[in-house]
């Protein structure tokens, strides 16, 4: 197996390319959710970029499995404009899309599609699971950024930096962060 070696310079100027492909699209996050681990990094940094919160979710399918995993469904109800209960009443509905947050939520690397399946599945089946709107708010409030996409991946993100496909090529991103104390 290849490795492709990525040091603080390349994180950085990936970030910065993930950051201006969000700005053209003149589409701005409310809040930056970073995955736990490698997810921070670049999500600290986009934070500061669009100068919004950062929040963190852990979902560690590649070092445990789904019981290690973070289900924070108050994301997921502010991605889909959830009406406070008190207000409820007075909007005639439980939902608005109106009140949706655009969320952002940073990963390094998207693999196998695993992590975005999981945060979909969990985020839907903890409010209105049986409502169409959420394939609106995916894609539309609700985008994934990462720095590297892996084209084989089963999920697909909207913005990325770097392109590899590991069913032709298989190669390990050894990101600036991982052993960097055994780096020079």
């Amino acid at each position: 197996m290849d490795k492709l070696p990525l040091d603080w310079a390349d994180i950085k100027g990936m970030t910065a390319r993930i950051a201006r492909d969000i700005a053209i699209t003149n589409w701005r996050p409310d809040y930056v959710v970073g995955l736990t681990r490698g997810g921070l990094i670049p999500a600290v940094l986009l934070s500061h970029y669009f100068n919004v919160p950062m929040h963190t979710l852990k979902v560690t399918l590649r070092d445990g499995d789904e019981s290690d995993c973070e289900s924070n469904l108050w994301m997921a109800e502010e991605a889909f404009g959830c009406v406070p209960e008190e207000l409820q009443e007075t909007y005639k509905s439980r939902w608005d899309p109106a009140l949706r947050k655009n969320i952002l939520v940073v990963d390094d690397i998207n693999d196998s599609g695993a992590t975005i399946a999981w945060i979909k599945k969990d985020w839907a089946s903890g409010i209105y699971a049986e409502e169409s709107a959420w394939e609106t708010v995916w894609g539309n409030n609700v985008k994934f950024a990462v720095l590297v996409e892996n084209l084989s991946s089963k999920e697909t993100t909207e913005f990325n930096a770097h392109e590899v496909n590991k069913a032709e090529h298989d190669v390990w991103i050894d990101f600036a962060w991982e052993d960097w104390w055994e780096k020079e």
